[in-house]
């Protein structure tokens, strides 16, 4: 890993803010880098307000949309709630219909199969809107590029309203509305929504429209939340108020489906990232590996008992995923191996046998290990599929449209896309992507940064500086866990590899004039040689706590050591 540690702001600035809040230095440093640099702004990040949301209708488009819902609702036609089979799009679908039902009986949802119909708006679902006499689909997180679908459905006598937040074509459907932040001609003050955040703001003003307060939607809030934490968007603005409230709700009085997926856990207090690794892997499971109705089925489910066994169902298909992904990743691995070819900038992967609704983990498993863009593709009817990953830095989105030429559909975002290619022209589409890679990517961006916030003495980290950090939640691109880096460490002769593997380093950590503090680094076995004989040591860290028999102490979670 290459360590780069941030600025430091303006002394004056810290100070100022320091005595604003009564607070330590560090925290008070860690708060100015952030761009918090008044007692209010600093409010306005501890305490985020429901109240601070932007009006809906800011959004382009957005009367148009509520004045067609509204129509819909009073004429009593049906509504076909639409939307993608992944977290975002499963959890906008169970927020949308959900919300409807409060106001009409002829409301449906329809999520498309991943495997006969692929990502977003389907010819497939259309007919089954026809067929079905529904007059009117809201599609949520897919629809921008949509644009012979929302014709062909206009043929059918069939209205679209879109709410997505991926980045818009040349040209938008010729829909009823189109809502999507990202869309040039969109003067929304934020851009950053998920696709359930953007359903989100289409049912607040509805209410609004209603005369109902934002504060009787707060029950929403647990699905946003979820959608912000799988979907990898920034943590600041709307989606903070969101998660932050939206974990507030999963924490007080989630949902039943949610309550169900949470019986197994034993946990006092959930943050995002336990939604990310508890909450979403199960949602997304349903529809990698049966079909996304499961996983709105549970989200949208009020029984509790009727709920613990879809509960029940997502978690097998959640076990049946790890067991396909593992082994897939272990295949593409060994693949690569085998290929002894020079050094690449890019990594791009093909079997025909693999199964579509994982190698999106085992793309992003791929990146981990060779830390390059990359690309895995799998065998889907006539066609060949891929999911694609990036690194930090690198718009994988903008190479992908460089090779546009052997593409026959792609979308997604920077970091993450979806293509679908002919496969004839594989071996034409790989060069080119390495090619394109070759010449655009900075090779620095081809070793993992560690970015740390700061260099502190370990004597400040104690109880008290953790609650403060804690309160900095919820953590997500940038507004990111702090990492700290800390100099000249001496284990006290205690570390030891731990696990059943032995593959994790346990240590305890001491300074000439601090306490002693357990560090633990998971998957850091191999540096135990660092650390060993009261060697000196260097240590990049995040702060966290221990849960022990009733007790919690503070620890450091190891990102990184050196000599």
């Amino acid at each position: 890993m290459r360590w780069t540690i941030k600025a430091l702001p303006e002394a004056d600035k810290v100070s100022k803010l320091q005595e604003q809040l009564q607070i330590d230095p560090v925290l008070a440093t860690l708060l100015v880098q952030r761009g918090i640099e008044t007692f209010e702004a600093a409010k306005s990040f501890f305490r985020p307000q429901i109240s601070e949301l932007h009006d809906p209708f800011l959004m382009k488009d957005m009367d148009l949309a509520v004045a067609r819902l509204e129509s819909a609702i009073a004429n009593d036609e049906r509504i076909l709630v639409y939307g993608d089979y992944d977290v975002d799009g499963t959890t906008s679908v169970a927020l949308m219909a959900s919300y409807l039902q409060t106001r009409t009986e002829q409301v449906a949802t329809y999520i498309p199969d991943r495997y006969d119909e692929g990502y977003g708006v389907s010819y497939q679902g259309i007919d089954f809107a026809q067929d079905n006499g529904f007059s009117l689909i809201v599609a949520l997180d897919c629809g921008i590029k949509a644009i012979d679908k929302v014709a062909y459905a206009k043929e059918k006598g069939i209205d679209f309203i879109i709410c997505d937040h991926h980045r818009p074509g040349d040209k938008i459907p010729d829909a009823v509305a189109v809502l999507d932040p990202k869309r040039e001609d969109c003067d929304y003050p934020f851009k950053e929504l998920c696709g359930c955040g953007v359903g989100f703001k289409l049912i607040s003003a509805l209410a609004l429209n209603n005369g109902t307060a934002i504060e009787e939607l707060y029950s929403y809030l647990d699905l946003v939340a979820i959608a912000i934490g799988a979907d990898i968007v920034p943590v600041v603005g709307e989606n903070r108020i969101l998660a932050y409230h939206g974990i507030q709700v999963i924490n007080s009085e989630p949902r039943a489906g949610i309550k169900a997926i949470l019986a197994e856990v034993q946990k006092p207090e959930l943050t995002i990232t336990d939604v990310v690794f508890i909450i979403a892997p199960r949602i997304n499971a349903a529809g990698r590996m049966k079909h996304g109705n499961h996983a709105v089925a549970l989200l949208m489910e009020t029984d509790f008992n009727q709920a613990a066994q879809f509960a029940l169902d997502v978690n097998a298909f959640n076990l049946d995923r790890r067991e396909t992904d593992q082994r897939i990743t272990e295949e593409a691995l060994e693949l690569i191996k085998n290929l002894k070819e020079e050094e690449r900038f890019s990594t791009v992967v093909y079997d025909a046998s693999w199964h579509k609704g994982v190698i999106g983990i085992v793309a992003s498993r791929l990146t981990e290990t060779y830390y390059r863009p990359t690309l895995v593709f799998t065998k889907s009817g006539e066609k060949l599929a891929a999911s694609a990953r990036s690194v930090k830095g690198f718009d994988i989105y903008n190479a992908l449209e460089a090779c546009s030429e052997y593409i026959e559909q792609f979308g997604g975002h920077k970091y993450a896309a979806g293509l679908t290619i002919l496969p004839e022209n594989y071996e034409a589409f790989k060069a080119k992507f390495e090619e394109v890679v070759k010449a655009t990517i900075d090779p620095k961006l081809l070793t993992p940064e560690l970015s740390i916030d700061m260099v502190i003495p370990l004597q400040p980290v104690n109880q008290r500086f953790m609650r403060i950090v804690k309160q900095m939640a919820p953590f997500g691109p940038k507004n990111m866990t702090p990492v700290f880096m800390s100099k000249g460490l001496i284990d006290t002769g205690y570390g030891k590899c731990v696990g059943q593997e032995k593959t994790h380093l346990r240590l305890t950590a001491v300074q000439p004039d601090s306490d002693k503090i357990v560090a633990i680094g998971f998957n850091m076995g191999d540096k135990y040689p660092l650390i060993q004989d009261h060697k000196l040591f260097d240590a990049a860290y995040t702060v966290d706590e221990n849960h022990w028999n009733g007790q919690v102490s503070v620890q450091l979670k190891l990102k990184d050591i050196k000599a």
